[in-house]
């Protein structure tokens, strides 16, 4: 095989311009995300010094998402999603101006800071489904698998990239420059969107409320193939979630030692960037369903192995098979979603979609810290990638339409208007 066909997919950057301008204001905008995702973390403990008030940064980033989610994909698909998209970066940008304010004034208690944090995840609540669209609406269905590795690729890519910037900016200028620069990244990625043409729904509008939501609950039920997928992502983040054992692992084997820490989340990160990096031949081969059941099992089975490992090399290296693992499972899920799902759905689907992302890694982290409490950090490991191996195995032995899954006709619509 030739490198080229081995390296990510890039036909997507040629095929759409629209594709392209959405990518770039994608990207940077995530880089601005991760900047003020450090920088509340930062601020809150630098002002309360307390592990509840820094815990309660995540939960206020991920209920919201997880409340207001399926509501806000039932509204996407009864309006333009390109304007609920706008909405939703208008809204954000502005929550980080206001951080910037607070940022800059000083002395607000940290209610408000985290009250503004939530205000802002309900707004990508909102503009997470209706982005949800744009993809299988603006490439030729071949190409949407390469068009999402290469969403994930930047956006793994900026993971990397915007803790270590917003490190530096909080060192020279201080948090209310790094809500500022968020602020302008959000500008950033209105602007790319907005030439986009208008893109309803197509099929037939959602009903209204509670409606919508539940016809989007009877489809993702009665769809074995992308229920199949998100019943594998949860066996995969709640049985088998390392993250939270990671500094007891490090006082157990390693002294407590600092940089072993750093380097456990680093080698998950890379492991993905990787595996994302040379996803070529796993997205032009259309089969996401094999692939994601895969790439659960090898993750689980990584993690079991790193919980009997007592060296660090080895451990790392198995991390980033782990991370690599994950960003091809994250690919295929949302290969399946897209591509399995009529367009009139994409909304609420891609919602229950962002539910489960956000949802089960916590859930996982809880259970992780819970069963380390009664045995240990290995037991945790190896017990929670045992489990997912068994909980993979249930889900492809019960689910045959996820194993032979292809990627699947779609919605039948022609791409929107921007190639070359």
């Amino acid at each position: 095989m030739s490198l080229a066909r081995a390296l990510i997919d890039v036909r997507p950057l040629r095929t759409s311009r629209l594709f392209r301008w959405l990518l770039v204001g994608r990207t940077v905008s995530t880089l601005g995300s991760f900047m003020t995702m450090v920088t509340v973390m930062f601020q809150v403990w630098d002002s309360t010094r307390s592990p509840a008030w820094s815990g309660a940064v995540g939960l206020a980033q991920a209920l919201p998402m997880i409340g207001f989610g399926l509501f806000a994909g039932a509204w996407v698909d009864r309006a333009d999603r390109r304007r609920i998209y706008l909405l939703g970066n208008a809204g954000q940008a502005a929550c980080s101006l206001l951080l910037a304010v607070q940022g800059f004034t000083g002395h607000v208690p940290v209610a408000v800071v985290l009250a503004l944090v939530a205000v802002q995840a309900s707004f990508g609540a909102l503009g997470a489904p209706a982005a949800g669209v744009f993809v299988p609406r603006l490439l030729p269905k071949d190409q949407v698998a390469a068009g999402l590795a290469l969403n994930q690729a930047t956006g793994q890519a900026m993971m990397l990239l915007g803790p270590a910037v917003a490190g530096v900016v909080l060192g020279w200028w201080g948090v209310g420059v790094c809500y500022l620069l968020d602020a302008a990244s959000f500008g950033v990625s209105f602007a790319c969107a907005f030439g986009l043409p208008p893109l309803p729904p197509v099929g037939g509008a959602s009903r209204a409320g509670l409606g919508g939501v539940a016809d989007g609950l009877r489809f993702l039920t009665g769809h074995r193939a992308v229920r199949g997928a998100l019943l594998t992502d949860l066996a995969a983040t709640v049985l088998s979630m390392p993250v939270a054992l990671f500094p007891l692992v490090n006082t157990e084997r390693f002294a407590g030692n600092p940089r072993t820490l750093g380097l456990f989340l680093s080698a998950l990160a890379v492991g993905g960037v990787i595996a994302t990096a040379f996803s070529g031949p796993v997205t032009r081969l259309g089969r996401p369903g094999p692939v994601m059941l895969a790439a659960a099992a090898t993750w689980g089975g990584a993690l079991a192995a790193f919980g009997l490992t007592h060296r660090a090399w080895p451990g790392l290296l198995l991390l980033a098979v782990a991370g690599g693992a994950d960003a091809l499972a994250v690919l295929a899920r949302t290969t399946i979603v897209q591509t399995c799902t009529p367009d009139a759905m994409l909304g609420r689907v891609t919602a229950a979609e962002t539910v489960v992302g956000q949802a089960g890694p916590q859930l996982g982290n809880l259970r992780a810290g819970l069963v380390a409490t009664w045995g240990g950090a290995a037991t945790a490991l190896i017990s929670g990638g045992l489990l997912c191996l068994a909980a993979v195995a249930a889900v492809a032995g019960s689910t045959p339409e996820l194993r032979r899954e292809t990627a699947a006709p779609g919605n039948g619509e022609q791409p929107a208007t921007g190639a070359g």
